[in-house]
């Protein structure tokens, strides 16, 4: 497939402001875009590369409730957060705009403006769950109950997290105000929806057929099965009209001249997604660029990357308010990824089960390329994937240090050993023994134009969003590479075949410069790294692949002879069993809860274990003495303990629901007789022993009294 629109507007899911991006985040929706931005630039294509903080929606609010803080604080704690996480994990937006800029208020409500006056709404008065305590209608996320559907008793008023199915607050049993506590009464409400059954037809058509008005207008062939599957779904199962508007106290207000308007705010997936727009405004104001071309123009293609749980938003919702809204391109394809797993469970931020980017990469700051590389791998494309940290270092010491640091090594070794660092001069008669078989041939008929053939297959991959088998072919060129030295030997031939020894050294070095140029995409700063090996500038992406192919289609060098090659550097460094023990340690101590959530997935049953055996544990009553922060740990807190007079230290992960000056005097409990282990540099001596309510707060357990025993604080 080559990439043919000349002008493309990609857009990565905007992260929800209400705390931070774990790696699940980082492979779903920003790692694979950011790959193919950075490929439609080499390949000289006009792209405008868009995301910003979704900072409106209930999670908002529900965050700065359990914070004790306001909506405000929350989205600036968690935006300047993101985009700091983001530069580090070299996902190279174009802007990174937010929700509650006042270009985004104005473009939202002149969407909904617009709708309204084109008669697109349908105004209804509908029954809504009111929190008389609160003296507020609930949005979905404020409601829990007991989902009809798999009987998870913490389902939210919109979905259930445990079976992923889509609901209202309506279907909910047994439903609760996750404000208060107590159970909602209905209560009469106005609001405007958009009527999605009225277009269910031409939906049907643009999904499953590719046709937008009788028009081609996308290959339903090149769309993932599982987006075409989920859309059919809600398709079959038909379409509903959808809020528009919500009785919230944070958001976008309803164009204050629309009659009714007072109290309401425009619902999140009448905000947010129109956030694209008003952040390619932005951006377009920065740069002296016509937004509207990448939008409006029939030639701009719209991409959108997202998780698999946005899918129906993106391929149904958002492209009905934009027809409904008229003159807007509708999305050529939305390739969203499956769920990314942890260690065999599902990734849990209320238990603390993640790897979180900016932690990570805060301490491991040399470590940024290879949680790309590690993350494509395994990418969940077409369906759930799974990470873990033995896989991680087997990758990293069989890919980057064995295959690809190895070839880049031994070349640039060898051509200082032999050529004094140069790239040698040689005779272009001289064969080669190549990699496709026992011929012989000159090296620019064979394989300068196979290093082409694999460019392309790296280039090919990409277009058709199979990033994972454009890492291997990636890969590919380094281990052609390493064959080309094992056939060849020169470290044996260079006295008695020196010619064959300057011309092997001399396509090595052109893989290793084709190689910086596929590697690009996939780890920038590796690639960086490699081209200061090489001597190189760094790569300026704009039309270089371009450049690179047709250089190797006329069998080109892409470094000439006598360039001077600097000094060898170890491209990639191995991962030793202790530090991946440290990582295997840090995430199962940071994990809140001993045993899964109700979002957690098992893959084995525990067994029973005997009555010994929980004798053994040493389970006891303390007093929280002083409370610290741990540097550079947003979820951690040095606690120290009175245990039965003795003092302790212990490490825990509750500074998400715990300030430090909340807790001297508190008592806990603690399991005392747990092995002693280092977090953070600090050696934790116990665990508190925790309980998660049904609004995901934690709470110690504690001794309540020697008559009533264990009780929640």
């Amino acid at each position: 497939m080559i990439l043919s629109p000349q002008r493309y507007l990609v857009t990565s899911a905007l992260p929800y402001a209400n705390g931070p991006l774990h790696i699940g985040h980082l492979t779903g929706a920003y790692l694979p875009a950011d790959i193919f931005v950075r490929m439609l630039r080499m390949l000289d294509k006009d792209v405008a590369f868009i995301c910003g903080s979704d900072e409106h929606g209930a999670a908002i609010t529900i965050r700065a409730l359990k914070d004790n803080s306001t909506p405000q604080a929350i989205i600036d704690k968690y935006h300047a957060l993101f985009e700091e996480t983001f530069q580090k994990a070299g996902i190279s937006f174009d802007i990174y705009h937010r929700t509650s800029s006042p270009l985004h208020h104005e473009t939202a409500q002149e969407f909904f403006r617009s709708l309204y006056i084109k008669g697109q709404f349908v105004e209804e008065e509908s029954e809504q769950y009111y929190d008389h305590e609160a003296g507020k209608f609930l949005a979905d996320r404020y409601i829990k109950g007991t989902c009809p559907k798999c009987s998870n008793p913490d389902a939210y008023g919109d979905q259930c997290e445990r079976c992923g199915s889509s609901l209202s607050p309506l279907e909910l049993i047994n439903p609760l105000s996750t404000i208060t506590g107590t159970k909602p009464e209905l209560k009469k409400t106005t609001h405007w929806y958009l009527p999605l059954d009225k277009y269910e037809t031409w939906l049907r058509d643009y999904v499953e057929n590719g046709k937008l008005d009788g028009v081609d207008h996308h290959d339903p062939a090149e769309w993932k099965s599982h987006v075409i599957g989920q859309c059919k779904s809600w398709l079959d199962g038909g379409l509903q009209p959808r809020a528009m508007t919500r009785d919230l106290d944070w958001g976008v207000d309803v164009p204050q001249e629309i009659k009714g308007s007072a109290g309401k705010k425009l619902y999140v997936w009448m905000d947010a997604p129109i956030g694209y727009v008003s952040a390619t405004k932005q951006w377009a104001a920065d740069n002296g660029k016509d937004w509207k071309s990448y939008w409006q123009d029939p030639e701009s293609s719209l991409i959108h990357f997202i998780g698999k749980d946005n899918i129906v938003f993106h391929c149904l919702i958002f492209p009905a308010i934009l027809k409904a809204h008229g003159q807007y391109n509708l999305p050529v394809n939305v390739p969203a990824n499956q769920f990314l797993n942890l260690e065999e469970q599902k990734i849990s931020t209320s238990r603390n089960w993640a790897i979180w980017v900016h932690e990570f990469l805060n301490e491991n700051p040399d470590q940024t390329d290879a949680l790309r590389y590690v993350l494509t791998k395994n990418m969940p494309e077409q369906k759930d994937a799974e990470f873990t940290w033995k896989g991680y270092q087997s990758d990293v010491n069989a890919d980057l240090v064995g295959t690809l640091a190895n070839f880049v090594q031994r070349v640039v070794v060898l051509t200082h050993k032999f050529c004094d660092g140069k790239v040698p001069e040689f005779d272009e008669d001289t064969p080669i023994v190549g990699t496709r078989g026992d011929d012989e041939a000159s090296w620019h008929e064979v394989e300068m134009m196979d290093l082409f053939d694999r460019m392309w297959a790296v280039q090919d991959a990409i277009s058709q969003y199979d990033f994972r088998a454009g890492l291997k072919a990636m890969l590919d060129i380094a281990t052609a590479g390493n064959q080309i030295l094992q056939f060849n030997e020169p470290w044996k031939a260079h006295k008695e075949e020196p010619e064959t020894v300057m011309a092997v050294l001399n396509l090595c070095v052109q893989y290793l410069a084709a190689m910086s140029f596929a590697m690009h995409p996939f780890m920038p700063g590796a690639s960086a790294r490699l081209r200061k090996i090489l001597a190189l500038d760094p790569i300026v992406e704009q039309g270089s692949w371009v450049t690179t192919l047709d250089a190797l289609s006329l069998g080109e060098k892409l470094i000439p002879e006598g360039h001077l090659l600097n000094q060898p550097e170890h491209l990639f460094s191995r991962l030793e069993d202790d530090w991946i023990q440290k990582q295997v340690a840090k995430l199962h101590e940071m994990s809140v809860t001993a045993t899964p959530a109700s979002d957690a997935t098992p893959t084995v049953d525990k067994p029973n274990i005997p009555y010994d055996d929980f004798a053994k544990l040493d389970i006891s009553t303390a007093t929280i003495l002083a409370a610290e922060s741990v540097p550079k740990a947003d979820k951690l807190l040095k606690l120290t303990l009175d245990v039965n007079g003795v003092q302790r230290t212990v490490v825990s992960g509750i500074a998400l629901h715990y300030k430090p000056e909340e807790l001297p005097g508190k008592h806990v409990v603690i399991l005392a007789n747990l092995e002693p282990r280092k977090i953070r540099g600090v050696e934790s001596q116990g665990m508190i022993l925790m309980a998660e309510s049904g609004d995901g707060k934690l709470h110690f357990v504690q001794a309540a009294s020697e008559e009533s025993g264990l009780a929640i604080s």
